[in-house]
């Protein structure tokens, strides 16, 4: 099992004040657009849509209908790194940018050691590191970005920003194994109340994650994939590197083309074009990203 530390999300005590991602943005020196207009009214409270470059968490909104005359069944969710113990970033990241803090479990990254590759974008299962800076696919100055789990905070024996600032006691920080007994019990409560879908999400997936959930509603109304996995092509990689004593950017250039068509959880299903060398999504059968084996993305 898991061991370090954990975050403890519960879902059932979550108001969506948001204040969580007010306190990340502010440790954290990310500030959000201050032009009037820069944020698309889309008839959601979800405000990002989505996690960016400069937004590490945020709280999602989803609506489904309970079956009675009246009402919805309301369920705020959080979207941040869920600091997995098999972790795909750390695996996929050919430079040592990303790597496993040895007290706390964490993942977290040295920005100096990013090569902008963006392998761990598209190797994680639950689709969270965002870059900040410009460029296209392995041009080196768009570097990493994602939550850290503040271990800056845990190593001065401080909880993390997120936590600190929740008022209604849907974050907690701890000891994993607590916070996993605290979910649990929380879980057969909510159970007991009629809620038969709550669930803790995260005690073993991915080799267990260092952010716990507690659901209340059916997992799909959370922005969390059923079964995440790291791509069998991840363990291609590490057990070529030793052996061929490649360095990172040879690394790159070597495998580009097979990690962008195999690796990671996509929200839409994606198909790779031999022929033209684009990413396709199925769905809407839009380009969603070409690859150019010399000049690299565009």
């Amino acid at each position: 099992m898991a061991e370090g530390k954990a975050i403890l999300y519960d879902a059932s005590r979550c108001s969506a004040c948001k204040g969580c991602q007010v306190a990340c943005k502010c440790w954290n020196l990310l500030p959000s657009p201050m032009e009037k207009n820069t944020q698309e009214w889309n008839g959601s409270m979800q405000c990002p849509p989505d996690l960016n470059h400069r937004t590490r968490l945020i709280i999602t909104f989803d609506e489904a209908d309970n079956g009675k005359k009246y009402g919805i069944n309301w369920a705020f969710g959080r979207r941040a790194c869920m600091h997995c113990t098999d972790a795909a970033c750390v695996m996929a990241c050919p430079s040592g940018c990303l790597y496993h803090d040895e007290e706390t479990g964490m993942v977290s990254f040295d920005r100096d050691k990013c090569i902008g590759c963006k392998y761990c974008a598209m190797a994680c299962p639950f689709d969270v590191p965002r870059h900040i800076g410009g460029g296209g696919l392995f041009s080196g100055d768009a570097k990493i970005n994602k939550c850290t789990g503040c271990i800056d905070r845990i190593k001065n024996g401080r909880a993390p920003a997120c936590v600190t600032t929740c008022q209604p006691g849907a974050l907690q920080f701890g000891d994993r194994e607590d916070m996993l007994s605290i979910a649990k019990e929380r879980v057969e409560l909510l159970k007991a109340k009629g809620f038969e879908s709550a669930q803790v999400y995260g005690e073993e997936q991915v080799g267990g994650t260092h952010v716990l959930h507690v659901l209340k509603y059916p997992l799909e109304q959370y922005e969390l994939p059923e079964n995440p996995q790291v791509s069998p092509l991840i363990g291609v990689m590490n057990w070529m590197k030793p052996i061929l004593g490649v360095g990172a950017v040879a690394l790159v250039g070597g495998l580009g083309i097979s990690f962008l068509t195999g690796v990671g959880y996509k929200r839409h299903e994606m198909h790779y074009d031999e022929v033209n060398h684009d990413i396709i999504d199925v769905e809407t059968g839009e380009v969603v990203r070409h690859i150019d084996k010399e000049a690299g993305e565009r």
